[in-house]
This record gives C-alpha cells, structure tokens and sequence, in this order.
C-alpha cells in the first residue's frame, strides 16, 4: 500500500529539491569555467553542449519545485561544500583534469539526489510522483552528462600523464554510452523546460488536483487526509490565484467567458476555506471534498476545452513560454507568502 508523507519528510524532500538547484548552478558556472582554461576545441564544444542542457535543466528543476508545492532552504552543509567547490575551481591548486574529475563528481552527486527523490515518490505518494515528473529529464541527461566527462577526463589525463594524444576512438564509445542512455530514457531525455508552454504546466497542476482528490477520497486515515487536503489547498490556492494575474488577464480581450471563470476560481478558493474548518474523520467533510472536486473538475474541463485552444491559436511559442514563466513565478511567490504566514 502507498504510504504518504507527513509534514516533516516533505520538508526534506523540499530541502533535497533546493540543494539540487543550488548544486544546477555549481555545475553550470564550473562547466562555464573550464570553456576559458581548455584550449581543446572539440572539448570546448562538448562543454558549450553541456552548459546549455544544464541551463534548461536549471529550469526543469525551477518546474519541478514549484509543482512540489514545498519551499525550503538548502541545508549550510551544502552551502559550505558549494563555496569550497567554487574556491578550488576558481584557483590554481588544481590542474583542470583534476578540477573536471571532481565535476564528474558533483555530476553523480546529482544523479544520485535525483534519483532518490524519484524512488521515495514512486512509493511515497502518487501526488508527489507527479509533481516531479520532469525530474527525470534532468536525471538521465546527467548520467549521459557523466559519461561525457569520462571522455574528457581520459583524454585530459592522458596528455597531462605522457604529454601525448590519446586514441580518439574514445568519442565513439562515449557516444554509444549516452545514446544507451537516450534509449533507456526514450523521449523524456529531449524534454526541457525550454520547451515547456503555458498549457503544459497548467496540465500539470490538474493532474496533481486530481491525484489528490483520489487519495483524499480513498482514505479512511483522518491524519492522510488532513495532510493531502493540506497539499490541496496550497495547491490550488497558489494555481488559481496565479491564473488570474496571468493567464486570465492575457486572454480577456477573446474569451467571453473570461468573467465566468474568475467566478468559478473565487467559488472554488471559498470552498477551499469552507472545508478547512471541518474535522476529517467526519462525513461532511469528505461530502464537501466531493463538492470541491466537482467545481474544479468543472473548471478544469472548460479551462482545457475553450481556454487551450486559444493559447494554442492566439500566443506563439515563444508567447506561451512566456505566459509559463510568469505563471510558475506567480505560483513561486504566492508559495513563498503562504509558507511565510504559517510561521
């Protein structure tokens, strides 16, 4: 049976989420750093590469953070490793075969962090599953990102031990490594924040709503319960309010049932406050959870039925990626005043 998380381990798995992207951004500054200290142009190439999945990675993670819906800081362990790091790679102790192997390092240091979290949601919670689905991108591109580096490092290694060139058929074998690799990952590993529009991330919360309806109505546990409508509500209220400053604004002038909608959102948000009160073990409040799931259902089918297909016609590509910044920053700072005012 799945087992859910109480508040303290959701904390943690925040705290993991945080340090993942503080560490995003290690790799991305040291890989930036080695492009100025390597002569190699093909390695330069292959570093440029990099630097650029991880910078959309960055984004995954950003995504990936605010579907999770938990805010937390990175622990000052972390902080201080990060700082060291950034000392040593900015210095002179260290030749650059040294300084890529300890890159290599923090690339499976990585790896690892994300699959963890991945592992404790397949068993933990389905709504947490959810929420980090696009973990796995950046998952399996730092493994492919590990196997490259090991490419780097036999031939960094090989020129700084004899003075000499290694076998360059070192390339194809790390070529076979990451297309393994692309394969086991199938599409998932060519799926970037950079691609990721308005719709997408709106799709995402309706999944995560409606995995937490199921749990919440499916168990007899009055603390499960309690904790999840805890999620939901967050959840929602962040959505909701973070679509009208920016998904409702953007499509008035062509939706004319703009005004509908913000009265479904409102209804929606009173409900949210009407049930907080309630005592879970109670029948009313799995009655008003039946309620509630009717209103958003109701307002998730005619967002996805009438508001989709007018992002889709009306709002470029780059428009919708737009509107998706925008709408996950509202979310981030609406989660961050939330947090804030239970302290």
């Amino acid at each position: 049976m799945v087992e859910t998380l109480d508040d303290t381990k959701r904390l943690a798995i925040a705290t993991k989420l945080s340090e993942m992207k503080a560490l995003q951004n290690l790799l991305i500054s040291n890989e930036q750093q080695f492009i100025q200290d390597c002569t190699d142009d093909e390695i330069r190439k292959r570093l440029q590469k990099m630097v650029e999945d991880d910078e959309k990675n960055l984004g995954v993670l950003d995504t990936v953070i605010v579907q999770y819906g938990v805010q937390a800081e990175q622990k000052e362990t972390t902080q201080q490793m990060i700082e060291e790091v950034q000392k040593l790679m900015k210095g002179s102790e260290l030749t650059l075969f040294e300084k890529v192997s300890q890159q290599e390092l923090l690339k499976h240091r990585q790896t690892m962090a994300g699959l963890l979290i991945h592992k404790a949601a397949q068993i933990i919670g389905a709504d947490v599953e959810t929420a980090i689905t696009p973990l796995n991108t950046v998952n399996f591109e730092n493994r492919a990102h590990q196997e490259q580096l090991k490419g780097i490092l036999e031939i960094l290694g090989v020129r700084e031990l004899t003075g000499l060139e290694p076998h360059q058929g070192i390339w194809a074998r790390v070529q076979d490594a990451v297309a393994a690799f692309t394969g086991v990952a199938g599409s998932v590993i060519t799926r970037t924040d950079d691609e990721m529009s308005i719709r997408d991330l709106l799709l995402m919360d309706h999944t995560k709503a409606d995995t937490l309806f199921a749990e919440i109505l499916g168990s007899d546990d009055p603390e499960k319960i309690q904790e999840y409508f805890g999620q939901l509500y967050k959840d929602i209220k962040a959505h909701g309010t973070a679509e009208e400053q920016v998904v409702y604004p953007a499509i008035r002038s062509d939706y004319e049932h703009t005004q509908e909608i913000y009265e479904q959102t409102d209804e929606v948000m009173e409900m949210l406050d009407e049930i907080t009160p309630l005592d879970p073990a109670s029948s009313e409040f799995k009655a008003a959870i039946e309620r509630l799931r009717t209103a958003v259902r109701t307002h998730i089918d005619q967002e996805e039925s009438d508001i989709f297909p007018r992002l889709r016609n009306n709002f470029s590509d780059e428009q919708q990626k737009q509107m998706a910044s925008e709408f996950k920053n509202a979310k981030s700072r609406l989660q961050d005043e939330m947090a804030a005012a239970t302290h």
